[in-house]
């Protein structure tokens, strides 16, 4: 070994050390949407929406369809049948029925009854039930005229049968008919005329601080006022324009619908405004009968020369356009037209047992 030419290795620079392991970050995610849940959920029910509006649409075009097409063909009819006392088809007694306070709608559910039972040949008489106080003297002179042109028309009897309370313009519309058959328990009679109306001046003057004014034509114009005191001389006024020709025209149809029992002094002696219970009525030759719907139905039978008949009443048949009327009628609105029911004098066939 030549030890002279020996050159120990230059040594290498040492590895360096690291003095800490760089730590990896995990990935960032994606940001979240914010509100996604709710948008999936008012999405859902905006179709769900849609699709309901458009099945409404759809049922509602094709009930107007069905009732256009049923109104043209004339197949259908207002009311339907409720058998009361089942019997032969072609034999058969239809129940019209007259309830609470005689109005408009009264008088014309009335006429359309008696319209349908007079376009069915299987009709033979109708027994014109009512149970009612009475109420607007025109609306009562209607349902008294349909009856009467029933009769006329038809050649077909016409019965009237009265429960609980069937008296003033509910008496009117009875003598009508042929016959008059009442409960036990009826109160009838009530033969006059109430006009009433409100005056609310001290109230507007005194406690509020209101003073109406009234610019008229003439003196008479606004008899009788909200805002004054009726007079004597108003008073009389009113009895001789309103009061005193309804009361003639009551007394002529009780005369007319009454004669073969009671002359015309008869019934303006007991045309003074009074009740009667059913045996006093029938006493005092007011009514034909007391008795039940099957005594009104033998009565009936009688005139129309018929035995063991079908009894029916005629029922509203219910309808879509029902419910928005009744949804109308329960929301109350007030506006002129309701303010001028309210504050009009109204003229009535009406005994009211809280006067």
């Amino acid at each position: 070994m030549d030890f002279d030419n020996y050159k120990p290795a230059e040594p290498s620079a040492p590895a360096s050390i690291p003095t800490a392991i760089p730590l990896q970050s995990p990935p960032t995610p994606p940001p979240r949407k914010k509100g996604l849940g709710w948008k999936i959920f008012w999405g859902v029910v905006l179709v769900l929406s849609i699709l309901t509006n458009l099945l409404l649409l759809l049922a509602l075009g094709g009930m107007a369809a069905l009732v256009s097409s049923t109104a043209f063909s004339g197949l259908e009819q207002p009311f339907e049948e409720s058998v009361l006392i089942d019997g032969p088809r072609h034999q058969t007694l239809a129940v019209i029925n007259l309830k609470d306070i005689i109005d408009e709608t009264a008088s014309e559910l009335v006429r359309k009854q008696l319209e349908q039972a007079a376009n069915d040949p299987s009709i033979r008489g109708v027994i014109v039930r009512i149970v009612s106080p009475g109420g607007y003297v025109s609306s009562s002179d209607q349902i008294y005229n349909e009856i009467k042109r029933f009769r006329e028309q038809t050649g077909k009897p016409a019965v009237a049968f009265m429960q609980s309370v069937a008296a003033s313009g509910g008496y009117y519309s009875a003598v009508a008919c042929d016959k008059i058959v009442a409960e036990p328990t009826v109160i009838t009679g009530s033969i006059g005329v109430i006009l009433s109306h409100l005056v609310i001046q001290d109230l507007l003057e005194q406690k509020l601080g209101i003073n109406p004014v009234v610019v008229k034509s003439g003196e008479k114009k606004d008899w009788p006022s909200l805002f004054h005191r009726t007079t004597e001389e108003q008073t009389a006024y009113l009895k001789e324009k309103l009061i005193q020709p309804a009361f003639e025209r009551f007394l002529e149809v009780v005369c007319e619908g009454r004669r073969d029992v009671l002359t015309p002094e008869e019934v303006r002696r007991l045309a003074d405004g009074s009740i009667y219970p059913a045996p006093e009525a029938l006493q005092k030759r007011l009514i034909d009968q007391i008795g039940y719907l099957q005594d009104a139905v033998a009565v009936t039978e009688q005139l129309a020369a018929i035995q063991g008949s079908r009894v029916i009443e005629y029922k509203e048949r219910f309808a879509f356009w029902d419910l928005l009327a009744a949804q109308e009628k329960t929301s109350f609105k007030f506006d002129t037209k309701t303010l001028h029911q309210w504050t009009t004098p109204q003229l009535m066939y009406l005994w009211d047992g809280r006067q």
